[in-house]
C-alpha cells in the first residue's frame, strides 16, 4: 500500500486526488499552512495536519508517516500573501520538503509548477514545449517565486534520481471547486479584454488535472511536463461561454483594470495580450494521457454556480 504526503490540503484540487487516491486503497495524509475549511465526510480517512512547509512539524510528519510517495500541491500563488512568505513557502518550505524526500527515501515525488514561468511574449514559440526558457521573470517579480520552485524541482529530477521527481506545468486550470484567480475571473459578470488583442488560452478542468496527477504519482518516469486539455480557443470565446459581459479596455487602461478587476494580477496582462500556448505531447507519450472534460463544458461547470446567484439576484430585485 502507498502512503501519500499530499501538500495544498485546504484547495479544492488536492482534496479531488486526496480522494482518488484513498478510493485507491492508498493511505492519504495532507497538510496546508492554511486551516483545512468545512472539512467533510469526502476527507475521511485522511489525516491532516496545518503547519508551515519550511517548520519543524513537517519533519515530524515524516517520521510518524513514513511515506512511499509525495505530491507536493501546495505552491502558493496567491498574490494577498506577501513577497516575503510567498518565498518562504513556495522556496524554503519546497526546498525542506525535496530534502525530507531525500533523507526518507521517498520513491516518487511530484511537484505542482505552472505554465505561467514561461510568461506570455510576441516572440514565444507556438506550442511551448518544455525546453523553452522562462521568460516571466524577466517583467514580473510576482513569478520569482515560482520560477525558483520550478528551477530547484528541475534540478532534483536528475540530481537524486532515486526520488524519481516529476514536475508538472499545467496551463489555465479551472473548476466549480477552484479559487484561484482564472477561476474567479471567468466567474465575474464582467470580464474585461484589451483592445486589439484576442490571444488564444487553454484551460484545463480541475478533473482532468487529477487524473494527471494520479498517473504522475502512479509511474517512475522522470522529467518535466506541460500538461493541457482539450483544444485552444480566443479569449472573447472563453468570455462568451462564461456567459459574461466583456469589456473593451485599451492597454493604456491596464493599470484601471488591474485596480479594478480584483481577480486580475499584473502578471496576467500579458497572458490577454500575447500568446503562450503549451505542448503536452511529452506527457501524453509518456504517461498515456488523454484530458476528457472539453474546454467549453470545463468553462461552463466553472461558473455555474456564480451564474445561478446571479440570477437569484436578479430574480429578487424583481420580486
Amino acid at each position: 500500500m502507498r502512503r501519500v504526503l499530499i501538500t495544498g490540503i485546504a484547495g479544492g484540487l488536492a482534496q479531488r486526488v486526496a480522494r482518488e487516491l484513498r478510493s485507491r486503497g492508498d493511505a492519504v495524509v495532507g497538510v496546508d499552512y492554511r486551516e483545512v475549511k468545512n472539512r467533510n465526510a469526502d476527507l475521511d480517512g485522511v489525516s491532516v495536519y496545518r503547519a508551515n512547509y519550511n517548520k519543524t512539524v513537517i519533519e515530524d510528519i515524516f517520521r510518524k508517516h513514513a511515506f512511499t510517495h509525495v505530491l507536493h500541491l501546495g505552491r502558493v500563488g496567491n498574490l494577498k500573501e506577501s513577497a516575503g512568505k510567498r518565498f518562504d513557502l513556495n522556496v524554503v518550505g519546497s526546498q525542506k520538503i525535496m530534502n525530507l524526500c531525500v533523507q526518507h527515501g521517498i520513491q516518487r515525488l511530484v511537484v505542482m509548477s505552472t505554465f505561467h514561468i514561461y510568461g506570455a511574449h510576441p516572440a514565444n514559440h507556438i506550442p511551448i514545449s518544455e525546453e523553452e526558457p522562462l521568460r516571466a521573470g524577466l517583467e514580473f517579480p510576482q513569478l520569482a517565486d515560482a520560477i525558483q520552485l520550478d528551477n530547484m524541482a528541475a534540478t532534483w529530477v536528475w540530481r537524486h534520481e532515486n526520488v524519481h521527481v516529476c514536475v508538472l506545468r499545467p496551463t489555465n486550470v479551472i473548476g466549480p471547486s477552484l479559487r484561484n484567480t482564472i477561476s474567479e475571473l471567468l466567474r465575474q459578470q464582467t470580464i474585461p479584454r484589451l483592445l486589439g488583442f484576442d490571444p488564444m488560452l487553454q484551460f484545463l478542468h480541475e478533473n482532468d488535472l487529477c487524473d494527471a496527477i494520479v498517473l504522475a504519482a502512479e509511474k517512475e518516469q522522470r522529467g518535466i511536463y506541460n500538461v493541457v486539455g482539450r483544444g485552444v480557443i480566443p479569449w472573447t470565446t472563453a468570455i462568451s461561454i462564461a456567459g459574461a459581459r466583456s469589456i473593451p479596455l485599451p492597454s493604456s487602461a491596464v493599470a484601471l483594470a488591474v485596480k479594478y478587476f480584483s481577480a486580475l494580477p499584473e502578471y496576467l496582462v500579458n497572458f490577454f495580450k500575447y500568446p503562450c500556448v503549451i505542448s503536452d505531447k511529452l506527457f501524453r507519450d509518456s504517461f498515456g494521457y488523454q484530458p476528457r472534460i472539453s474546454i467549453a463544458e470545463s468553462i461552463e461547470s466553472t461558473v455555474q454556480e456564480a451564474r445561478e446567484e446571479q440570477r437569484a439576484r436578479e430574480a429578487a430585485k424583481r420580486r
